[in-house]
């Protein structure tokens, strides 16, 4: 596990922005819908803290892994974002999911494009 960066359904263990790696749009041009959690002062949990947290994430994001198509988790800043395609109330719906296992885990913002 990197200190800096996880990210889930890519493989990607990588410290490229964002912007570079979230994927914008589906094969038919329609736009993801993005979301952000922050895990208050989860880089400072001891290790084994942190890995059952994010393998928590892991299982809830699994079960939704027709709709999201992408989630970080940066630990460096504490902060998970997530894409999924579009439906109304899912991100509701899967934050809910994520506080229901990590219940400190607070939603910051969702952002449609």
């Amino acid at each position: 596990m990197s200190d800096q960066e996880i990210t889930h359904f890519n493989g990607l263990m990588s410290a490229e922005p964002l912007w570079k790696l979230a994927p914008t749009r589906d094969e038919n041009g329609d736009s993801f819908i993005d979301f952000m959690m922050i895990i208050p002062k989860l880089k400072q949990k001891p290790r084994q803290y942190i890995e059952q947290t994010l393998n928590d994430i892991q299982l809830i994001l699994n079960q939704y892994s027709s709709e999201v198509v992408f989630a970080n988790m940066n630990l460096k800043i504490n902060c998970l974002w997530i894409s999924h395609r579009p439906r109304p109330g899912f991100c509701q719906e899967l934050s809910a999911a994520i506080r229901s296992r990590v219940p400190e885990a607070m939603l910051v913002a969702d952002f449609q494009r």
